[in-house]
């Protein structure tokens, strides 16, 4: 039998949409205003940031002040699960010191720097079980968790 452990653990995109009925969930709750990771045809929000958007100025959400377009909402971030993921995390924790909520879902990749570093300052759910992604059949092959950065997030 041959080995396919290393397929399990790869993906050839970074880019997971977030499960609709997860999200709903979340948005009952916390009312998002603002999607800052999106693709057009995933955009979780009215207002939202990604490579595809329209408007040259929303297409990266790394460079875009959050609070000016999250109209004093919340904020959800959904990222790239690739080497960039840490920028992100660390932009969600930034712009919470800027007087707006940022709710987080990500992979619990609790043996990280950028968990320890900058997901660790909010606060950490743990998601039972694992997500179904987009239009994805199977599960996901890693544990996810929400971490929400509320306007007083915590400095350390």
């Amino acid at each position: 039998m041959a080995d396919m452990s290393g397929a399990m653990f790869t993906s050839a995109t970074d880019l997971w949409s977030t499960p609709q009925t997860f999200f709903d969930q979340l948005d009952a709750k916390h009312q998002f205003t603002l999607d800052v990771c999106a693709m057009s045809h995933n955009a979780k929000c009215d207002v939202w940031y990604g490579p595809d958007h329209p408007n040259v100025e929303r297409r990266d959400g790394l460079l875009q002040p959050w609070a000016k377009d999250a109209n004093e909402g919340t904020v959800w971030m959904n990222p790239p699960y690739g080497r960039t993921i840490g920028l992100w995390v660390r932009k969600a924790f930034e712009e919470s010191q800027n007087g707006i909520t940022v709710v987080c879902l990500l992979p619990a990749r609790t043996d990280t720097a950028w968990f320890h570093d900058w997901a660790m300052r909010g606060e950490v759910e743990f998601v039972r079980g694992r997500l179904k992604f987009g239009d994805a059949t199977n599960s996901a092959p890693f544990p996810s968790c929400v971490v929400v950065f509320p306007r007083e997030a915590r400095r350390d």
